[in-house]
C-alpha cells in the first residue's frame, strides 16, 4: 500500500508540474503576441490629426532617399533633419534633404546630437558649418541622448551643463531662435535638465504620451518605427502640441 501511495503521489506531483507548465508557456505566448502585436501596431499607427493638426517626421540619412512628397501626403507638415552631431559627425544627406524637403513644400529645421565629452565651441562650429543662416528654417533642435558616463574622462554634471548652455548660446546666435530640445528620458534622468533651461521640449516616448520632463512638451515622437512609402527604412513621426 505504502508503494501505491507513493506512486499516486509522484503521478499528482508530474501533473502539478505539467499545469505549471503550460500555464506558463501560455503566460509567455501570451507575452509574445502583445509585444508582435504593439510591433505592427506602431508599424502603421499615428494619432488622429484632430488631435494632433500639426504632424512631420524626423529624417536623417539612416533613410537614405526619401520621397518627400509621399511624405507630405502621409500627413506632414514639416520635417527635422538631422545634420551635425558632436565635433565632427555629419549628417551626409542634410543638404539633399534639406532641398528636398523644401521643394515638397515642407517647413524644415535642423537637429545637433550633442555630446558631452567634447566642448561646445567645436560642436557649435560644426553645426555652423552644416547648417546655413536662414529665416525660412524652424527653430534649431539639441538632441540630449549620451550621458558623461558615456566619456573617456569624467566630467562634472557642472561642465556638461555649462558646455550644453554655451552650445545653446552659440546655435541661438547662428539661428536667430531659440532652440528646442530633445531631451531623451536617459538624458532627462541624469541631469534634470527640463527644470534648469527654459527651452521647449521634444521628448520621445512610442504611443504614450511622456510626461517624464516634468512640464508639458512642445513636440512628441509619437513613433520611432513608423512605415511608409516615402523612404525604405522607417520614419520617426513627430506632433505639436496643439
Amino acid at each position: 500500500m505504502a508503494r501505491a501511495k507513493t506512486k499516486t503521489g509522484q503521478n499528482r506531483r508530474g501533473k502539478k508540474r505539467s499545469w505549471w507548465f503550460y500555464l506558463l508557456a501560455l503566460v509567455v505566448l501570451a507575452a509574445i503576441g502583445a509585444w508582435s502585436w504593439n510591433w505592427w501596431v506602431m508599424r502603421s499607427w499615428v494619432p488622429s490629426s484632430d488631435l494632433y493638426p500639426e504632424q512631420g517626421a524626423a529624417i536623417s540619412d539612416h533613410q537614405g532617399a526619401v520621397a518627400f512628397p509621399t511624405l507630405r501626403a502621409r500627413g506632414a507638415q514639416f520635417v527635422y533633419l538631422n545634420a551635425s552631431s558632436g565635433a565632427s559627425g555629419q549628417d551626409s544627406r542634410f543638404s539633399a534633404n534639406l532641398k528636398s524637403a523644401r521643394d515638397a513644400g515642407l517647413k524644415s529645421g535642423a537637429v545637433h546630437a550633442f555630446d558631452p565629452c567634447i566642448p561646445a565651441d567645436q560642436q557649435s562650429a560644426n553645426f555652423v558649418t552644416m547648417v546655413p543662416r536662414d529665416d525660412r528654417l524652424l527653430p534649431p533642435a539639441i538632441a540630449l541622448y549620451d550621458t558623461s558616463d558615456d566619456c573617456a574622462q569624467k566630467i562634472s554634471d557642472a561642465s556638461v551643463e555649462s558646455e550644453l548652455m554655451t552650445l545653446i548660446n552659440q546655435v541661438e546666435m547662428h539661428a536667430g531662435k531659440p532652440v528646442m530640445l530633445k531631451v531623451s528620458e536617459r538624458f532627462e534622468k541624469r541631469y534634470r535638465i527640463s527644470a534648469q533651461l527654459e527651452r521647449g521640449l521634444w521628448l520621445t516616448r512610442d504611443k504614450i504620451a511622456p510626461a517624464y520632463g516634468g512640464r508639458p512638451w512642445l513636440m512628441w515622437s509619437v513613433s520611432r518605427s513608423l512605415v511608409t512609402q516615402a523612404s525604405s527604412e522607417p520614419v520617426e513621426w513627430l506632433v505639436v502640441q496643439p
